[in-house]
């Protein structure tokens, strides 16, 4: 091809797919204004971590009513209470889970109590959307992948990297389309800030929080897996250490995997030292390198000078562009919402989710322990 007709076809490709992302939005917002009453009643059990937040809002966005929670912690649940005052607190989770009228239940509780809570959800004839990480243990994922294949529920992690951030979504659209040829490799990081006086005690507890890699590591592993295409990986190598707070000596505060897929390979990074002076939490990146091009995802925050998040970069055989993507869509919520009342696997499959999980707890169980010379 030549280099104007490369050039010509990348703008076809980004002209499509801005023109797809309208029409859909618009579609969205159409059914939104016909819709009479809730497409999913959907309750919360458990809120330890912000991302509930973010689940709630992606259930709503896909059409959900937001009924009822139960947190075991009273403090928890009085703000909570304040800031959702359209649900009812419940004095049990059993009012919950024996609720015929609820169809969905998320949760944000203590990742090791994530994956018990989703048992007893699917055992009550309902989905389930856990905030990552979803299961800590290998035996916690045989135990659930068990049940939900007796019960045939949804058991859904909210991977909210790619989920919850535009342009990620937006980099799946370009590379399904082809504007860079075949994925050769991802490059995942995720660093975040410790903030540790806002840190509950369970944070620092190795059986409580799952370890670095099980836990900020199952987002890279899912992108891994969702631009390369694999549907199957082993773990070349992975370490972790605790190489800056000896304060907690259960806690793990960086963490990297080298993987091998049978559609690409991928590195990943994760890590707690995020410095003070960025103006967000952490600066996500997503790369992704294929045969014809590469994207750059800059997640949260563009140390260049742009403001805000979603910045995604393309690279091609004729140039570069920079693609703005902070008012697309965000489809999650509306896909999972219509697998409930479908039975359907458009948000994720049951396998994908699951298989992103094990290499999480593969990668964390076989990693090597690392330490610095001071």
């Amino acid at each position: 091809m030549s280099d104007s007709a490369t050039a010509a076809a990348g703008l076809l490709i980004s002209s499509t797919l801005s023109t797809k992302n309208v029409v859909a939005h618009e579609r969205r917002e159409e059914l939104k204004m016909n819709q009479t009453s809730p497409r999913v009643r959907f309750s919360v059990i458990g809120i330890n971590h912000d991302h509930i937040n973010g689940q709630i809002g992606a259930a709503t966005r896909g059409g959900g009513e937001f009924v009822s929670f139960y947190a075991k912690e009273p403090e928890l649940g009085a703000a909570f209470a304040k800031k959702y005052p359209q649900a009812k607190q419940a004095e049990d989770k059993r009012e919950i889970l024996e609720d015929k009228s609820i169809q969905l239940v998320l949760s944000a509780g203590i990742p090791a109590e994530r994956a018990p809570l989703g048992i007893e959800v699917m055992q009550h004839g309902k989905d389930y959307m856990s905030d990552k990480p979803g299961i800590t243990t290998l035996e916690q994922l045989a135990e659930v992948r068990k049940v939900q294949k007796e019960t045939k529920r949804i058991y859904s992690i909210m991977y909210s990297e790619r989920f919850e951030n535009a342009a990620t979504v937006r980099a799946g659209e370009l590379v399904k389309a082809g504007a860079i040829g075949q994925v050769l490799q991802t490059t995942g990081l995720g660093p975040h800030r410790m903030n540790l006086n806002t840190r509950p005690e369970w944070f620092f507890h190795r059986e409580r929080f799952g370890g670095i890699i099980c836990d900020i590591a199952s987002h890279q592993f899912d992108q891994f897996l969702f631009f390369t295409g694999s549907t199957s990986a082993s773990i070349v190598a992975s370490q972790v250490g605790n190489l800056h707070h000896p304060q907690y000596p259960e806690f793990e505060d960086f963490g990297d995997v080298m993987l091998r897929g049978n559609g690409g390979m991928g590195y990943i990074r994760v890590d707690w030292f995020t410095p003070d002076g960025l103006s967000t939490w952490g600066d996500g990146r997503l790369t992704i390198l294929g045969t014809d091009g590469f994207i750059e995802v800059r997640k949260n925050v563009d140390i260049g000078g742009r403001s805000g998040g979603n910045h995604l970069f393309i690279v091609d055989q004729k140039e570069t562009r920079y693609i703005d993507c902070s008012k697309d869509p965000l489809p999650y919520g509306e896909k999972l919402l219509d697998d409930v009342l479908n039975r359907t696997e458009t948000a994720m499959t049951q396998e994908h989710c699951f298989l992103a999980t094990e290499l999480a707890l593969k990668a964390q169980a076989q990693a090597q322990k690392i330490s610095l010379r001071k």
